[in-house]
């Protein structure tokens, strides 16, 4: 089969990008190499994707992205340095290839900054996914796997959180385009026929975690000595999945689609152990052996309290069954920073 992921060289995409090219899938890999964090984070996570060496002499930018490039194209895998809100170039990509299912992580993520940024989170998230629901139509694409997010749930009182829950509340920017994303989905799936998943993410964590996320932010400055900005009083807690159970759910909701027709399902991918912040934190002080430096600071808008996945809907429907339980997690992800 032809993947199309977009985001495919970010954190989650370049494990998915990885495990479909070990199963013997072609992929094409879009993503635009945002100026989020380092564009050289992502040209690693692209090099070990493909089972390349990470040794690469940086220079800048463009160039640099050019080089990737061309010596990461292969029979089976073609990057593309592409903006989904340019949907003229996109359609220039499906014109060139022959897809048969699209994995959509490509976004702006963050609740934080979405707060400071609503119109390019608009743009990216909500205008961008059009653009693929459109060419998806117009080249008679039926299958797209799109990623959701926990934080649509807001501050939902019952936990753990259930995909029947009413989700009307967000309370962030982010929240609130990848509520839309569900919505308007299921206007294209109602209208073209596009069979499709939702996959609400919660918490994603492991090798290759964006250095803006707590774990990776934490493990880095608690290993230099430096403070660590502590939000809240330690209580708020979330449901941490280790990045390979991702991928299993996501690789298990496209066996799924590919066997199935008339599909519109949301569903959770999370671990259901639900860790505080506190815990967190005393985790990873004791996998560097190193006592962490906070700064005390106070809630931020946007931060919800806590996540909590109830899973057994991924698991009786497409066979979801996360195995890595937070201190395992954790130690592996140190383990890769540590030699990174």
């Amino acid at each position: 089969m032809t993947y199309l992921v977009t985001g495919g060289s970010g954190f989650i995409g370049s494990h998915l990008i990885e495990k479909l090219l070990k199963e013997g899938h072609s992929v094409i890999n879009i993503d635009n190499f945002d100026d989020f964090y380092d564009y050289k984070v992502k040209i690693k996570n692209t090099l070990e994707s493909l089972g390349k060496k990470s040794e690469f002499e940086f220079s800048q930018k463009e160039n640099d992205i050019l080089h990737l490039i061309s010596i990461s194209k292969s029979e089976n895998h073609t990057l593309y340095f592409q903006d989904i809100r340019d949907k003229n170039g996109l359609e220039k990509i499906f014109t060139d290839h022959k897809i048969d299912q699209i994995i959509h992580l490509a976004a702006l993520a963050g609740v934080r900054p979405s707060i400071e940024r609503p119109l390019e989170y608009e743009e990216v998230n909500v205008r961008g996914t059009m653009n693929l629901w459109e060419l998806c139509k117009q080249f008679g694409i039926k299958k797209f796997i799109c990623a959701s997010s926990s934080s649509v749930y807001g501050n939902n009182e019952k936990t753990p959180f259930s995909e029947t829950d009413n989700v009307d509340k967000p309370i962030s920017p982010y929240a609130a385009t990848k509520k839309s994303g569900e919505i308007l989905g299921h206007v294209y799936h109602g209208l073209y026929g596009i069979d499709m998943f939702q996959l609400r993410f919660f918490t994603v964590y492991g090798p290759r975690q964006r250095p803006d996320l707590a774990i990776h932010k934490f493990t880095k400055l608690i290993s230099e000595d430096k403070e660590i900005p502590f939000y809240g009083d330690g209580t708020t807690a979330r449901d941490y999945t280790y990045i390979d159970d991702i991928i299993d759910g996501i690789v298990k909701s496209s066996q799924y689609l590919e066997k199935n027709s008339g599909v519109y399902e949301i569903i959770n991918l999370g671990e259901s152990q639900v860790i505080n912040l506190n815990e967190m934190l005393s985790t990873l002080e004791t996998l560097l052996g190193k006592s962490a430096i906070r700064k005390n600071l106070p809630m931020q808008p946007g931060d919800v309290t806590k996540t909590n996945a109830d899973i057994t809907k991924a698991k009786n429907l497409v066979g979801y069954n996360p195995v890595t339980n937070f201190q395992n997690g954790t130690k592996k992800f140190v383990e890769w920073f540590l030699r990174k």
